[in-house]
C-alpha cells in the first residue's frame, strides 16, 4: 500500500489538464454560441460538413477525431434540427451528410460570435503562442491517432 501515499501519488496528470483546459475552454465558446443554439462540438461538427461535405460518417468521425457511435449521438439533434440531412451514398452500407439551407443558415448566425469568442481567447496570448499551441495539439493528435504509435497497457 505504500504507493497510495500522498508523497507517491502522482501530481501531474496530462490527461486531467488537457481535459480540464478543455472543459473551461468549451464553456467559453459554448456561452458565446448560445443565441445560434449551438454548441461548440455541434458548430465544429457543421463547419466540418460544410467545408468537407458531403461526407460519410466515418470521414467525419476521423476529421473530428470521435468514435463513430460519439459522432452519431451528436450528429442527431443536428439531424432531428434540419441542419444536415442524410443522402445516399456509392457505398449502401456508409451514409453521408450534408448541410441544409438551415444549416448554412444557423452557421451564418453562429460564426461571428465564434470569430469573436476566438478572437478574445486569442488575445490572452501572443501570437506566437498561438502558433505553439495549434502545432503542439495537431502534434498531439497526429501521434495518438497513429497506429503506430497507441500506447498500449
Amino acid at each position: 500500500m505504500d504507493e497510495l501515499k500522498t508523497e507517491n501519488l502522482p501530481t501531474f496528470c496530462v490527461c486531467m489538464a488537457m481535459r480540464k483546459a478543455s472543459r473551461t475552454i468549451s464553456k467559453l465558446y459554448d456561452e458565446a454560441l448560445l443565441p445560434s443554439g449551438l454548441k461548440v462540438t455541434q458548430f465544429s461538427i457543421l463547419m466540418s460538413i460544410r467545408t468537407h461535405g458531403p461526407v460519410n460518417v466515418s470521414t467525419l468521425a476521423k476529421l473530428q477525431s470521435l468514435d463513430r457511435t460519439t459522432l452519431v449521438r451528436t450528429l442527431k439533434p443536428l439531424e432531428t434540427a434540419l441542419m444536415i440531412e442524410s443522402i445516399p451514398s456509392n457505398d449502401p452500407r456508409e451514409r453521408q451528410m450534408r448541410i441544409t439551407d438551415h444549416g448554412l443558415q444557423t452557421i451564418k448566425l453562429a460564426l461571428p460570435r465564434w470569430k469573436k469568442i476566438q478572437q478574445k481567447v486569442a488575445q490572452k496570448f501572443s501570437a506566437e503562442q498561438m502558433k505553439m499551441f495549434k502545432n503542439f495539439s495537431n502534434s498531439l493528435v497526429e501521434i495518438f491517432e497513429s497506429e503506430e504509435e497507441k500506447i498500449k497497457v
